[in-house]
């Protein structure tokens, strides 16, 4: 018996991808600090002259983590972008609730987003008041605002 098409739980979808983000940052982050100290150690058995053979191998580790960085910043900008689609999709179509607009995971996705540089507020506690323009039709040349 097929399963009904129901719409799933902004709540729950929120935290999914939440905790998909904060997943993928702590791995790049992990990338690059085994970079690092793979680099560090590098050096150390360089300095040790240790056997050839070993250096070797040890700079293919060294290569193989380097090749992994690109690889899981990709994947965390995916995700981030992820999660900021999802968000402007829910202030669109009016599902964020004052529930969800306070919950950690909303918290927690505004924060991973400022911290991305996808600084979008995606609630209306953090976007403020509205926007007031100003006129600058009146201004003579020269005069500031």
């Amino acid at each position: 018996m097929p399963r009904k098409e129901s719409k799933p739980d902004p709540s729950k979808q929120l935290m999914i991808k939440t905790k998909a983000c904060q997943r993928l940052i702590r791995e790049s982050e992990y990338y690059e600090k085994e970079v690092l100290q793979n680099e560090q150690k590098l050096q150390q058995m360089k300095d040790e002259n240790r056997d050839p053979y070993d250096v070797k191998k040890f700079q293919e580790v060294l290569s193989e983590s380097y090749m992994m960085i690109p690889d899981s910043v990709c994947r965390r900008d995916k995700a981030v972008a992820d999660l900021n689609d999802f968000l402007a999709a829910l202030e669109k179509e009016g599902e964020i609730s004052e529930e969800l607009n306070a919950s950690e995971w909303m918290l927690e996705a505004n924060k991973i987003l400022r911290e991305s540089g996808l600084a979008e507020a995606h609630s209306e506690e953090e976007t403020g008041s509205e926007v007031v323009e100003t006129s600058v039709v009146d201004l003579k040349e020269g005069e500031a605002f």
